[in-house]
């Protein structure tokens, strides 16, 4: 896994969200640039499909609430474009790799928001890995958001 750099992490709000509020309506929308290493995170209240990468290597975020419980769901498409298992298994290995960092760089950016709400600390990541094969496509519980804070 990288290590996690803030200062190669730029935060964009967008679609009437701010820097602390809402929680619910509220999206994430996490691209890289892999030739500087920059991590680009816009926060809405709905994703920036216009930032999306062609190659669908980005990384959706959105908060859920169930019943008294808020829940922080990801989307990871393991497929890219045209299906090749060889370049599935390859993108699910990166992604498992990469994702701490991604989910620390939400984390730190959205830090105002952490700040002003400690209980999302304790709040469940639930990570769907999105694929047409099978032995990639699944859910998996990543544990409470405070796992992945840089402070």
């Amino acid at each position: 896994m990288s290590n996690f750099n803030p200062e190669k992490l730029f935060v964009a709000y967008s679609s009437g969200v701010t820097a602390t509020e809402p929680v619910i309506p509220r999206c994430y929308t996490l691209t890289h640039s892999d030739f500087t290493g920059n991590l680009f995170l816009t926060i809405g209240s709905r994703y920036a499909w216009e930032n999306i990468n062609p190659n669908r290597d980005d990384v959706l975020g959105v908060w859920k609430q169930n019943e008294n419980s808020l829940y922080f769901y990801v989307f990871l498409y393991i497929d890219q474009g045209e299906y090749n298992i060889n370049v599935s298994a390859k993108r699910n290995e990166i992604f498992k790799r990469e994702l701490p960092l991604a989910l620390t760089a939400i984390q730190y950016g959205d830090r105002f928001l952490f700040d002003v709400h400690p209980s999302l600390e304790q709040s469940l990541i639930i990570v769907n890995f999105i694929s047409a094969y099978p032995q990639f496509a699944r859910q998996e519980s990543w544990g409470p958001f405070r796992h992945f804070s840089y402070r």
